[in-house]
């Protein structure tokens, strides 16, 4: 490190010591978007940043049960190590852990000094640069929903709070315990620009809603949040998830996208009272661009088996290749609002996405949809999911994979290498599914067969 290098982490350890904390926690997401991390004592983080901190890098190839899935460069290379560095712009206390600052971190491979060919934060920068070539600056707004659940005495988890026809409030009627007050504030004190909150549309169901900013700084927020309301739930004693559909009888939660882009002047590319529908030909390409890409599209923003539950008929959860205007039954929403609230929201993803590949493949998307230039059908109107209107979207998470395969125009703005580690990482999790025993099919057989 330099002598000013060295300063600056002097006056971050001097601030830290100042408020009382002893230990920051460098974090960052794998392929899942899961959080992984480790605690450092303050006084080791001159070493840290230095050297960085040593993980193996088949961390970005390890599956939900912890096994380590044949991704080139992991096992095949002897399980090489990815270096990873505190990044102390982004320290924060966390309100609910006394003494402990939370930090993101940059991720090398320490044999190139170049970011690990997975690492989910690198490849939404990289896209964002292809981006900024052209004069596109995303500005993101992330609308995330779980559930809450509580142990079952009969065993495994229950929603809290189950009494049904409580949609879109707050209070006690919702929440007899107060979760999502309590939750809001820890989130408000995090300072990820937490804005309101509510009961979402089935039992045990709720919506946080988080402020638009830059895409980076809206990947960050939304993992930090993510990681948050999981964290919180289990000092309740409680499960917080991001499942895409979780039970058989309730809805899907989703990861809605408000998208628009800052042009080189600054203002709202999206916006021109004059072009149709008050929108401008960049947005009118931008939504061109994310509806030919759906297909591929959907693969990182419903990236699990369980994703494709979430959809059909009465789901409300988008389905089908479409687009319209204020119309929440189709997968591109374009929001009234205009002039500098101009944007179209992609209603597409599942709470489950990692939050960098959703943003990123949508980044992406968009940018194609500027550099064809081509204009989109006509907009739905009236209630959507009508399939001799729209094409479909891939139906399974195999499909969708085929089809992120197929795109090689998103694949080469996403990278050949972090989509051929995708493309392998998930379908590992096909065929594990594939050959699991679920209790759908001992239940439907095992009496009659």
């Amino acid at each position: 490190m330099s002598a000013h290098d060295i300063q600056v982490v002097r006056r971050h350890m001097e601030r830290l010591a100042a408020d009382g904390t002893d230990v920051v926690r460098v974090t960052y997401p794998d392929l899942l978007g899961t959080d992984r991390a480790r605690d450092l004592l303050v006084e080791e983080l001159p070493r840290a940043m230095e050297h960085g901190l040593a993980f193996c890098r088949a961390v970005y190839h390890t599956s939900p049960q912890g096994d380590v899935v044949p991704v080139s460069g992991g096992l095949d290379a002897g399980l090489p190590d990815i270096a990873v560095r505190p990044d102390l712009d982004t320290l924060v206390a966390l309100p609910w852990e006394p003494g402990v600052a939370s930090c993101l971190a940059e991720v090398v491979d320490p044999a190139t000094g170049s970011p690990a060919p997975e690492s989910p934060r690198d490849l939404l920068r990289t896209v964002l640069d292809r981006c900024a070539e052209h004069g596109l600056h995303p500005v993101v707004g992330p609308e995330l929903e779980y559930y809450l659940c509580e142990p079952d005495p009969a065993g495994g988890w229950r929603r809290y709070a189950r009494n049904p026809g409580v949609v879109y409030t707050a209070g006690l009627r919702a929440d007899p315990d107060n979760h999502l007050l309590r939750t809001l504030r820890q989130a408000r004190d995090l300072g990820i620009g937490v804005i309101s909150g509510n009961h979402e549309f089935d039992g045990g169901q709720f919506e946080i809603n988080l402020d638009h900013s830059d895409a980076l700084s809206a990947a960050d927020r939304s993992f930090r949040f993510k990681a948050a309301i999981k964290e919180l739930a289990r000092r309740e004693g409680r499960l917080a998830t991001f499942m895409a559909k979780p039970f058989n009888d309730c809805g899907g939660s989703g990861f809605h996208l408000h998208l628009s882009c800052d042009g080189p002047d600054d203002r709202n590319a999206f916006d021109d009272e004059t072009g149709a529908y008050g929108l401008s030909r960049t947005a009118r390409h931008a939504v061109a661009g994310v509806l030919a890409h759906a297909p591929a599209l959907a693969a990182l923003l419903n990236p699990t088996v369980n994703s494709y539950k979430r959809f059909g008929p009465d789901t409300l959860a988008p389905w089908l290749i479409d687009w319209g205007l204020d119309n929440r039954s189709a997968m591109v929403r374009i929001p009234p609002e205009r002039g500098s609230g101009a944007r179209f929201e992609l209603r597409l993803g599942d709470a489950s996405a990692n939050p960098y590949l959703a943003i990123a493949g949508t980044a992406a998307a968009t940018l194609l949809g500027v550099l064809a230039g081509e204009e989109p059908p006509a907009p739905l109107e009236g209630y959507g999911y009508d399939t001799a209107r729209s094409a479909m979207l891939p139906t399974t998470l195999s499909a969708a994979l085929d089809a992120l395969e197929a795109d090689t125009a998103l694949a080469d703005v996403l990278g050949k290498d972090f989509t051929t580690s995708f493309l392998s990482y998930k379908r590992d999790e096909v065929e594990r599914f594939q050959r699991h025993v679920t209790d759908w099919e001992f239940t439907e057989y095992a009496y009659h067969l």
